[in-house]
């Protein structure tokens, strides 16, 4: 089978689903369960380690007293007890569905516009959700309470992404790489206005929002996980019912067309879906670049093509990598946190060089 021309991912697709052979069912739970355990492994590190370490049984032994108190004799402090609960396991929590949601829009939206090199950031929707969040903070006021900030962040998010259907469509750049021109064009745009905003409010306040410019995760509440948990598993879900149809879009619209797919209004669905979960996880978390990038081609090289495997890969490898990211971030300059977005810019800088080596010897 041959892919389309042009940076397309239908290539990587077909090589990946011929180096790696389907796992079996009980290999494929091994490898499952090696994942989960890497997973609680890092968010036992994540809150473990710090400014202030906390053994390990205590880290544990704080969880359980608050999941079923009575449950074991507490034998730590006040202090400790609040660090791990009310700051670090917050903090970790939201690293692992801000890292699982980034991850899993870059890999559907690599497998819809069929362009290795699509993500989140490039495509403007992040960009789009830091207008958003910055217009909350800045100018607008909380008036919608907690629920403010993720509600623009969604609509910046949103309005970015229809701004670039619409100018790809007004420009007829309807081709994979022409919308990743114009989802980078709009991106640029979008932060200019940013920092109009910036420029325009309260020079007070005008701090706060370096945040969501660098990325981090340092306003972790356990009441904010609800929002990014509720639309991650949603959209989660819906990608995982529409995996055959990613995996006919990675070969090319004529294809998708032919078995049914109506190419126009799914590509645009998977688009809105996307601006959902990437305003939401903007909203409490700033922007954070690389990781929508770097993971689904990671992901592909272990577990092959089909969407069906990829997505929940991506979702799970996602999760693990920002809480590192983030635990890097924190005892690097302890006890001053360092912006994430820097992490992960320097270690996504890199890949992507690996990527465009690697992609020149195929070729």
């Amino acid at each position: 089978m041959r892919s389309m021309p042009g940076p397309d991912i239908a290539a990587p697709v077909i090589v990946a689903k011929a180096a790696a052979p389907h796992p079996g069912r009980s290999l494929r739970m091994g490898i499952w369960g090696i994942g989960i355990g890497l997973l609680l492994l890092s968010i036992s590190a994540a809150v473990s380690l710090g400014a202030v370490p906390v053994p390990l049984p205590t880290v544990w032994g704080v969880i359980l007293d608050r999941i079923a108190p009575g449950l074991v004799m507490p034998d730590w402090s006040a202090g400790r007890a609040a660090i791990v609960w009310e700051i670090r396991l917050p903090r970790a929590l939201l690293a692992a569905l801000v890292g699982a949601g980034l991850a899993l829009v870059g890999a559907v939206l690599q497998a819809v516009t069929r362009n290795p090199l699509a993500d989140p950031h490039l495509l403007g929707i992040s960009s789009g959700g830091a207008f958003g969040a910055i217009l909350a903070l800045l100018h607008t006021g909380m008036f919608l309470g907690l629920a403010t900030v993720p509600v623009f962040a969604f609509i910046g998010a949103l309005a970015a992404t229809l701004l670039v259907l619409a100018l790809a469509t007004f420009a007829r750049a309807t081709s994979a790489d022409r919308l990743v021109l114009t989802g980078v064009a709009v991106s640029f745009i979008v932060m200019a206005l940013a920092n109009l905003l910036i420029f325009m409010g309260d020079p007070r306040a005008a701090h706060t929002v370096v945040f969501w410019m660098l990325g981090g995760l340092g306003l972790a509440q356990w009441g904010h996980l609800i929002w990014p948990a509720a639309i991650l598993v949603g959209a989660a879900l819906w990608f995982r019912m529409v995996a055959g149809s990613l995996n006919a879009m990675t070969i090319g619209d004529e294809t998708a067309a032919t078995l049914g797919i109506p190419v126009a209004p799914f590509r645009l669905a998977v688009f809105v879906v996307a601006a959902l979960v990437t305003g939401v996880m903007v909203a409490f978390s700033g922007v954070i670049g690389f990781v929508g990038l770097m993971i689904p081609h990671i992901v592909r090289l272990i577990v092959g093509g089909d969407n069906a495997r990829v997505l929940p890969a991506a979702m799970l490898t996602g999760a693990i990598f920002l809480i590192w990211a983030d635990i890097i971030a924190r005892t690097i300059m302890r006890p001053e946190d360092m912006p994430i977005g820097i992490v992960t810019g320097l270690i996504g800088g890199a890949f992507f060089v690996w990527l465009l080596r690697r992609r020149a010897r195929e070729g």
